[in-house]
């Protein structure tokens, strides 16, 4: 799939000028075949209604409840921003809607489209409330096998002694790359895509990245089977936060909810996972604030993960994952 047919890079919609009340606010891993996170998606609300959602894929593994998840969240946000995971790029068994790969893309792409929910292949929006202007930028972008152990040369290598190890992701039988060869072909063709398009972007604008792999591997360097690290991104991207001016970048995928600092652009996990993981979370139902940042100092202050030097790795929640204790939008209080 190409860029947007107008060639827009950014849009200059947005909600009202700079220093309004609205929060870019994000959440991924919604997994709403659970019916506890089910729960927790009812319940989300926003505390203005300049408040905008960046939801950075894993919604559901079919069809309909990526439409019902989605549809509610637009129904209450200003914008609701979505890009798409592993989880809505699978044909599971049990999905009536048969699509592999580019095709099912397309087709999750039209259903955000007539949800009025902006993808990836729409022109970039720019978030001028607090914190703004920046231009929010949703990637699909996949992975390439290259987060390999140490030593580890080649692609076939490492998948081979992750499965000597007994990792082998469930994408590896269902989420099928059609018409490309592998993964990794059509991974390169959405890297080269969304450069042009970044490439393309005006320089005075700081951006938000939005993807569902993390675009840096320190994330994944707290996995407990470090060999999963393979199906969770692409070394191609770990210039991207500074080369594109990142003020944040958002990621899931590992469910393991947390802040780094690399190169001084903060790094925002922020899955809501599994109700086996998130259940033991002082407060997993809230969606963390991106803009305008929050103060490291004040009382709502987000736990750090390691990352650069200056953040300091703490003891984490729940199947052995670090917790986030960051600042949450006001939710509860909003419009229904």
């Amino acid at each position: 799939m190409g860029t947007h047919p107008s060639g827009a890079p950014a849009s200059a919609t947005g909600p009202g000028p700079s220093g309004s009340s609205g929060s870019l606010l994000a959440v991924s891993d919604l997994h709403v075949r659970y019916e506890d996170n089910r729960a927790v998606v009812e319940a989300l609300r926003p505390a203005s209604d300049e408040d905008w959602l960046l939801v950075a894929g894993d919604v559901g593994d079919h069809m309909a409840d990526v439409e019902w998840a989605l549809s509610t969240l637009a129904s209450r946000f200003s914008r609701v921003v979505w890009v798409p995971g592993n989880h809505e790029l699978w044909t599971h068994p049990d999905d009536p809607v048969r699509a592999r790969g580019v095709a099912r893309y397309e087709a999750l792409v039209r259903l955000c489209r007539s949800l009025g929910v902006t993808t990836p292949e729409d022109p970039y929006p720019v978030w001028r409330g607090a914190g703004g202007p920046a231009v929010v930028v949703p990637l699909f972008l996949l992975y390439d096998y290259s987060f390999r152990r140490p030593g580890v040369r080649s692609a076939e290598e490492a998948l081979r002694l992750a499965d000597e190890a007994g990792v082998v992701a469930t994408d590896e039988f269902l989420l099928r790359p059609d018409p490309y060869a592998s993964v990794v072909e059509w991974c390169r063709a959405r890297l080269r895509l969304t450069a042009a398009r970044l490439d393309a972007l005006p320089a005075d604008l700081p951006t938000v990245l939005v993807s569902h792999f993390p675009l840096v591997r320190e994330p994944t360097e707290v996995l407990r089977f470090p060999d999963f690290a393979l199906w969770c991104g692409t070394e191609a991207t770990a210039d991207w936060p500074v080369r594109y001016r990142a003020a944040a970048v958002v990621y899931g995928h590992l469910h393991i909810p947390r802040l780094i600092r690399k190169q001084g652009v903060p790094h925002y996990e922020v899955s809501l996972g599994y109700p086996r993981e998130w259940s033991r979370r002082a407060d997993p139902g809230h969606a963390p604030r991106v803009l305008p940042e929050f103060s490291a100092a004040g009382p709502a202050a987000m736990r750090p993960g390691p990352g650069s030097g200056e953040d300091r790795p703490r003891p984490g929640a729940g199947e052995g994952r670090q917790g986030f204790d960051g600042p949450r939008s006001g939710f509860g209080g909003g419009r229904s």
